[in-house]
């Protein structure tokens, strides 16, 4: 039972994977995960229609966003979680196609097989999942531009529901979604249509990283500069890992007075820069790099830690019984912590392991410097202008997005150790760990990376950019002193992607290879109107960017 997956950077052998993830997941994981996309379809088919007629559909609206969410990369390698939200997906379908009966809407004559398909065994769900993946669209445009938007919507929905967890919701994006997975399953759109599509899931798109810019900054304060300590101390120690801000502040709230440390990795590192979490003294710093570093550094670590939302990796035997996992993520023969009734959670099993093991092992020391999102740059905006104005700062560098385990990403580590000293580098996600340490120094005291935070902060770059437009008086964001150089792996890289095309920024350069899921004609559509393109080599493309 051959699988076909091809959503991330790292897609076997440039086009997609076939017999197993490069990301660890099974060919069965992968098919399942394809099924719940097209029972999420069948739902999206029914809640557009009494959307479009007045009705609310709130399950759907919960259920839609979690189940995109668990089919990130690196998300969720669970069998028997996906065959349970499959059934959960079909009992919803069918309700909702009663009630749409019930509300006088006429189902259509010709109903998509997503809205009628129904099974009850795993030897069915097994046999079903193999016609329903991606290949399904044999156009490979159609299937090229479907992608884009399912790939977009996915990301959307990791951001909606960080939000979520925090109490901020926005209708217009869980509606949205729906309307876009209905739309996956309309054979008379044409090529221009599902362009317009793919548009307005960049407009979203901003939407999402808005809200959750909002939920974060409402609920944590505005980041602030912080520097972040690298090394360790010498108690025991949980590592937090994911991306999910709630979960650390209910951890930091669990663990304080208890003798436990926590320490932050991957994408966990921003949340050192917000106020709220600064008065937890045992919040006591970032430990380890990017995600794919986790099997060596969770290892050396020592104590347990918990994997939030995605860039979990097929654990190790040598600390997989360290290894708890929350919210929406899962691996096989991993302990999970649920949600009580009430949306806590109970961190108390995690804490009472972390006392009996040993502190972390030392990997490095020093300090990260943080925090750089967009209320913090606005606040330096006069500075900045004046420092460019004063021809001291001649480029600005977005080299946001994510990093990977290929060794042609050292490129960006090259790339940013070379760039001229009169530049200064807009981060944000773990593309920065490849060159977040290195010593790059400043310019009038603005350092030469700015850090925003999180992959979904890569909103802050955005708001950056616009704001400095405003400062310099000109028409067009494209007009500014800034290249976009941008490293990406997973969905969500697509949804800022998408979200910066919606903002009108061109030429944005993608890297370290172009995305498997663009046809030739896509491609071409996307390098003609918006002046995507990919990379070269270090001395090459920085003479291309200052030239």
């Amino acid at each position: 039972m051959n699988m076909f997956c091809y959503q991330c950077q790292e897609a076997a052998k440039g086009t997609g994977c076939t017999l197993r993830g490069v990301c660890g997941k099974t060919n069965d994981v992968s098919n399942l995960q394809d099924l719940l996309i097209y029972a999420l379809k069948g739902i999206s088919i029914f809640s557009t229609k009494l959307k479009n007629a007045g009705a609310k559909t709130p399950e759907a609206d919960t259920l839609v966003v979690d189940g995109l969410f668990s089919t990130i990369t690196n998300v969720n390698f669970g069998k028997e979680y996906f065959i349970k939200n499959i059934r959960q997906a079909l009992e919803l379908r069918e309700q909702l196609k009663e009630q749409a009966v019930k509300a006088g809407i006429q189902p259509d004559n010709d109903l998509h097989d997503a809205a009628v398909w129904t099974a009850e065994t795993t030897e069915d769900f097994e046999a079903k999942a193999v016609s329903v993946g991606i290949l399904a669209d044999e156009n490979e445009d159609i299937r090229s531009l479907k992608s884009i938007i399912l790939y977009g919507i996915k990301g959307m929905a990791a951001y909606a529901y960080h939000a979520r967890v925090l109490g901020y919701n926005d209708q217009e994006v869980y509606d949205f979604m729906q309307k876009a997975l209905a739309a996956a399953t309309d054979s008379s759109l044409t090529a221009d249509e599902l362009l317009a599509l793919v548009l307005d899931t960049g407009k979203y798109a901003v939407q999402t990283m808005a809200l959750l810019d909002k939920a974060n900054t409402s609920t944590y304060g505005s980041p602030e500069i912080t520097r972040v300590n690298i090394g360790v101390r010498n108690n025991p120690g949980i590592l937090i890992s994911g991306h999910d801000l709630k979960d650390l502040e209910e951890l930091l709230e669990q663990t304080e007075g208890t003798g436990v440390d926590v320490y932050t990795h991957g994408e966990m590192l921003p949340a050192h820069y917000y106020p709220a979490f600064k008065k937890y003294k045992h919040f006591a710093g970032n430990y380890g790099n990017a995600w794919w570093k986790q099997d060596k550094e969770f290892q050396s670590f020592n104590g347990p830690i918990l994997m939030t939302t995605n860039c979990l990796v097929p654990p190790k035997d040598s600390y997989k019984d360290r290894l708890y996992t929350t919210g929406v993520v899962g691996f096989p023969g991993v302990k999970h912590i649920p949600a009580n009734e009430d949306g806590t959670k109970d961190f108390s099993e995690i804490i009472e392991h972390a006392k009996k093991c040993a502190p972390p092992e030392e990997i490095e020391t020093g300090e990260i410097i943080g925090g750089f999102a967009h209320s913090t740059v606005l606040s330096l905006a006069d500075k900045v202008v004046d420092a460019v104005k004063a021809g001291k700062i001649k480029k600005f560098f977005v080299m946001a997005g994510c990093d990977g385990r290929m060794r042609s990403r050292e490129y960006y580590t090259e790339f940013a150790g070379n760039l001229p000293q009169d530049t200064v580098i807009l981060t944000a996600g773990c593309a920065k760990y490849r060159y977040n340490k290195l010593n790059l120094g400043d310019i009038d005291g603005i350092p030469r990376v700015l850090d925003a935070g999180q992959c979904n902060d890569s909103y802050s770059l955005a708001i950056i950019a616009l704001k400095l437009k405003e400062a310099f008086g000109l028409e067009d964001v494209n007009e500014l002193p800034i290249a976009y150089n941008i490293a990406w792996y997973e969905q969500k890289a697509v949804t800022v992607l998408l979200a910066l095309l919606y903002l009108g920024v061109k030429n944005i350069h993608l890297g370290p290879t172009l995305p498997a899921f663009l046809s030739p004609n896509v491609a071409k559509v996307l390098v003609e109107k918006f002046g995507i393109g990919g990379i070269t080599n270090v001395e090459d493309d920085i003479k291309m960017f200052t030239a």
